[in-house]
Formats: structure tokens, C-alpha cells, sequence
């Protein structure tokens, strides 16, 4: 086995290593007190490829592979969890339009996205539909060359960005049923903008808040009959199997922030001094810290491990799942424990290590909950 990045792949990782703390870094704090999203950056992370990496040149890519985007996301991820999670959601949704989508759909809005010119949102979570994804209440009904879309959408990313272009989502068709009888799910792009589709409430979160997250209402949005995505009656497995991307990407964006963690306590524990020597020299301290560094480093080689096996087209859903749980839970320690590190001052806005915490515990509920992995990778034993 050749743990060696490849040439490119460490160019990747170092280009985007140097972005995150020259430009992200210094910018962090503020991102999160105002709450507004950085377009500047964001526009600087277009220019240097990073929504394209896997994508080919022909349609805006670097021709790249999955592993050097997901090392890209983890340096973003060290330096703002909200820029990382950006480029996770932006790519599964170029994924999904790559591989599903008619050529047309790809000249006119997988190119865009993967220069980063424009952002995708994923449209799947619903007031009923969480962890149960197939509850989708959304309806979707062919009238002639329209299909007319009617419901909810809940806590959706991305598209409260000002950039945003579309919304990928899943309705049920009940005017077509499958074999066992149920509503047919279908996928749909649905542009920004489209009469009849409000961006509704901005949620206020305890992290995360530099990073829109919306409700969607569509009240009789009519949309083309051509914007249906992929084939038909498959849109739900469309959307299982690029959320097993995601959730290589949420693992790759925690080790990405207990890195930023660690970076953190490591100088803290050494510099501060209690009882006449630095709190490094307690094992209570440094047995802590031994325990982030190596949980970090198991949780990087299974998000590494799950995207080469990605790469090389085979079978990825248990090491998807076993890198999103670990990596959550590792990356909610991991804060748990610099802030502990630095007792009082930990708890105080000043320090990084308040927002590490704040920010951690999402990462256990998006792209599927660590229940609903437990119950993915039980069901693939």
C-alpha cells in the first residue's frame, strides 16, 4: 500500500493550505460575529479551482480526483467550517448534475458551478423528512410541458447565498406509481428566481453563521418539463448516492476542524502555567492531546481511504459511513477537549476554541445522522 500523495495531490494540499491561513484564518472571527458570507473569498476560492477539482476541463473542472478535493476541503475546513461545508454542498450538487444530467443541463448550469461562478444547493430535507429522507412530501404534477411543484423544503445550505443559481430537489410524482404501489420520487432543478419559489426564513444558528440555511416554499412553481433530473422513478436513489460523497466531505471538513483544534491547544497547553510548570507536563493535558492527534490521523486515512475508493469507481457506502461517524464524533471531542484545555478562557469569544465547539456538534446531524449511519453500516455488515 502507497500512503504517498501523488504530485498533484500535494500541490493541492499545499495551495490550499497556504489560502486557508493567509486569507480564511485572519477573517474567521469576523465571519462569525457579523454573520455575513464572505463573497470575496469565495470568489478567490472559484478562481483557484477549488468547486472543480474532480470535475473534467471539458465542462470548467481541474480533471483532478476526489481525494485532492477532499484534502482541499479539510485546509479550508482548519481555517472556517463554513467554507468547507460551502464546497461540500456546491460539489455533491455538481456531481449529481454530471452524472445524471442532460448535456444541456451541464452547459448550463454544471459549468458555472464548477468554476465557481455560481453556487448549487440540495434540496432534500423537509419539516416531516429528516433522517426518514423517503417522507418527502413535496409534489410534483405534469401539466403539458410544465411540471408544477408544490412544498416545503427545510434547513436547506447554499442557496441563501446572493451567487446561488439553483436548488436540486425531490418530489414525489403522484400521477405515476412504482411496482409496490408508492409515489414515483423524482429529481428537479428548480432555478433561483423561479416564480412562485420563495427563499423563506433565514435560520439563526448557534454556529455556523456566516452560512445561510433557509426554509424553500414552492406554491405552484412551474418549471419546464425538461429540468426533471436524471431518469425517472430514479431520483431518490440519485440523491443517496451523491450524499455518500457528502458524507466523505463532512469527515474530510471535521478533521479539518479538530485539526484547527489541536493547532490550538497544543501551543496553549505549552505556554500556560499552573502549579509553577506548563499544563502540558500533566498527563491529564498531554494524554488528551496524544488522544486528538491520533484520532485526527485515523479519522484523515478513512476519509482518504473512502475517496480512493471513490476514485477508482468501488464500492465506497460502509467506508462513506464509517468516516462520516468517526470523524463527527472524533471532531466534537476534539472541541470538547481544547476548550477544556484552555478552562475559562476557552469559554470566551476571543479565543478560536469557542467557536470550534459552537460549530462541532452539526456535523453529527447533516448528511445523515450518526444514528442513521449506525444503522448504514449495520445494514452492510
Amino acid at each position: 500500500m502507497d500512503f504517498q500523495l501523488t504530485e498533484e495531490q500535494e500541490m493541492i494540499r499545499r495551495m490550499s493550505k497556504d489560502f486557508s491561513d493567509k486569507v480564511i484564518v485572519p477573517r474567521a472571527k469576523e465571519m462569525e460575529e457579523t454573520g455575513k458570507p464572505p463573497y470575496d473569498i469565495i470568489a478567490q476560492m472559484g478562481e483557484l479551482g477549488m468547486m472543480g477539482i474532480p470535475f473534467p476541463e471539458k465542462y470548467g473542472g481541474s480533471g483532478g480526483d476526489w481525494v485532492s478535493q477532499m484534502l482541499c476541503v479539510e485546509e479550508i475546513s482548519r481555517g472556517d467550517v463554513t467554507l468547507g461545508t460551502l464546497l461540500d454542498v456546491t460539489s455533491i450538487v455538481a456531481q449529481e448534475l454530471y452524472e445524471f444530467g442532460a448535456e444541456e443541463q451541464k452547459q448550463r448550469w454544471l459549468i458555472p458551478i464548477v468554476q465557481g461562478k455560481e453556487i448549487g444547493a440540495f434540496g432534500l430535507t423537509e419539516p416531516e423528512a429528516g433522517s426518514d429522507a423517503g417522507a418527502t412530501q413535496s409534489t410534483a404534477m405534469l401539466e403539458g410541458d410544465k411540471w408544477i411543484i408544490n412544498g416545503t423544503k427545510q434547513f436547506i445550505s447554499n442557496i441563501g447565498y446572493d451567487n446561488a443559481s439553483i436548488v436540486v430537489i425531490t418530489a414525489q410524482c403522484p400521477q405515476l406509481k412504482r411496482e409496490d404501489g408508492k409515489n414515483v420520487i423524482n429529481t428537479f432543478i428548480i432555478p433561483k428566481g423561479t416564480p412562485n419559489f420563495t427563499v423563506g426564513t433565514h435560520w439563526d444558528k448557534i454556529g455556523l453563521r456566516s452560512y445561510p440555511t433557509n426554509e424553500l416554499l414552492f406554491q405552484d412553481c412551474r418549471i419546464p418539463k425538461d429540468y426533471l433530473l436524471g431518469k425517472e422513478g430514479r431520483g431518490f436513489a440519485q440523491h443517496l448516492q451523491v450524499l455518500e460523497t457528502g458524507r466523505i466531505f463532512v469527515a474530510a471538513v471535521c478533521v479539518g476542524l479538530a485539526q484547527a483544534c489541536f493547532d490550538a491547544a497544543l501551543p496553549y497547553a505549552k505556554q500556560r502555567h499552573q502549579f509553577g510548570q506548563p499544563i502540558y507536563n500533566f498527563q491529564a493535558i498531554s494524554f488528551r492531546l496524544a488522544d486528538m492527534a491520533m484520532n485526527i490521523e485515523m479519522a484523515r486515512l478513512m476519509y482518504m481511504k473512502a475517496a480512493w475508493l471513490k476514485d477508482r469507481g468501488l464500492p465506497h457506502t460502509l467506508e462513506a459511513s464509517y468516516a462520516k461517524l468517526f470523524a463527527s464524533e472524533m471532531a466534537e471531542r476534539a472541541a470538547s477537549n481544547a476548550l477544556q484545555i484552555h478552562g475559562g478562557y476557552g469559554y470566551m469569544n476571543d479565543y478560536p476554541v469557542s467557536r470550534y465547539y459552537k460549530n462541532a456538534k452539526i456535523f453529527q446531524i447533516v448528511e445523515g445522522t450518526s444514528e442513521v449511519q449506525r444503522y448504514v453500516i449495520s445494514r452492510n455488515l
